[in-house]
């Protein structure tokens, strides 16, 4: 189960779209130094197909993608979501705070994924050092595109 905490549309997190950020509570994974603390608790409410019809009629001509972020309590609820974001010609991202793809998921259920957990001392994905990726789905491969955020 997906829980919404919050949204706004953004402009940076996937470069060149306007999406829609969707952040979502009930992290597992507990990063030392968590930019966002909060989305470890499971608040908010449920994140179902009726809400997402009730942002994406608010929201889907104002938009381009609807980035997931979050979400590792439940991947298979994230890639499902993905798949009725793209079936109505939006992108779909999503940042997950796991080192890897959570096993079970299909890449080319999305557009974009950013990899990674969070590490202050690393930065974020503008920042050289960062151990965290921004990957391009193309033809269901991770294309590291993590140069995006830099320049």
């Amino acid at each position: 189960m997906l829980f919404l905490a919050s949204y706004d549309v953004v402009f940076t997190e996937v470069p060149g779209e306007v999406t829609l950020a969707l952040n979502l509570a009930g992290c597992p994974n507990r990063c030392e130094g968590c930019h966002s603390p909060h989305l470890q608790q499971e608040v908010g409410e449920t994140l179902d197909d009726a809400m997402l019809d009730g942002l994406l009629a608010r929201y889907g001509d104002s938009v381009t993608c609807v980035g997931f972020m979050g979400g590792d309590g439940d991947p298979a609820a994230v890639a499902r979501l993905a798949r009725e974001v793209r079936r109505r010609g939006l992108k779909a991202a999503w940042y997950s705070g796991r080192r890897e793809l959570a096993e079970g998921v299909d890449a080319a259920d999305f557009d974009f994924i950013k990899l990674g957990p969070w590490v202050d001392a690393l930065g974020g994905l503008s920042e050289p050092t960062s151990n965290q990726r921004f990957y391009r789905v193309e033809a269901g491969q991770l294309v590291d595109s993590t140069e995006l955020f830099r320049g």
